[in-house]
């Protein structure tokens, strides 16, 4: 894909409305026959979301670019870190604050900084020399 194409936001925009879609289908179809509470229908949205959030931007931005080089079973389980931080973090913070009383808005916005925290937090720890930088500037 031609990076170029099209602006960083553009093309979050188009991952993230391709997460959410398959998020939401995996929802419908699978997840509400299971009888999966309302609730925590988000968390799998968070969990899609999050990949999207990280490897958007490491993919557009040139002085990212060696990430790529690494091996497929690392970046592989690079994927899997974000996906069960994001499902870890937000879980733990609607499991926490569900039965407060906040509005479902309220706990989705809250689950999702928790999740996208957790993962990014867990990208990081495994890929610190990718958020370097350079003092000497």
């Amino acid at each position: 894909m031609d990076k170029a194409r099209l602006p960083r936001w553009a093309w979050l925009m188009i991952g993230l409305f391709l997460a959410v879609l398959g998020s939401n289908l995996l929802n419908l179809l699978v997840l509400v026959p299971a009888v999966l509470p309302e609730t925590y229908r988000s968390i799998t949205v968070i969990a899609a979301m999050a990949p999207v959030l990280i490897y958007v931007g490491v993919w557009y931005d040139e002085e990212r670019q060696p990430y790529w080089t690494q091996s497929r079973a690392k970046i592989v389980g690079d994927v899997l870190f974000v996906v069960t931080g994001a499902i870890l973090g937000s879980a733990t913070a609607l499991v926490a604050l569900v039965g407060i009383g906040f509005p479902s808005t309220v706990l989705d916005i809250l689950a999702m900084t928790a999740g996208f925290l957790l993962a990014w937090g867990l990208f990081w720890w495994r890929n610190p020399t990718l958020y370097d930088v350079d003092l000497e500037r």
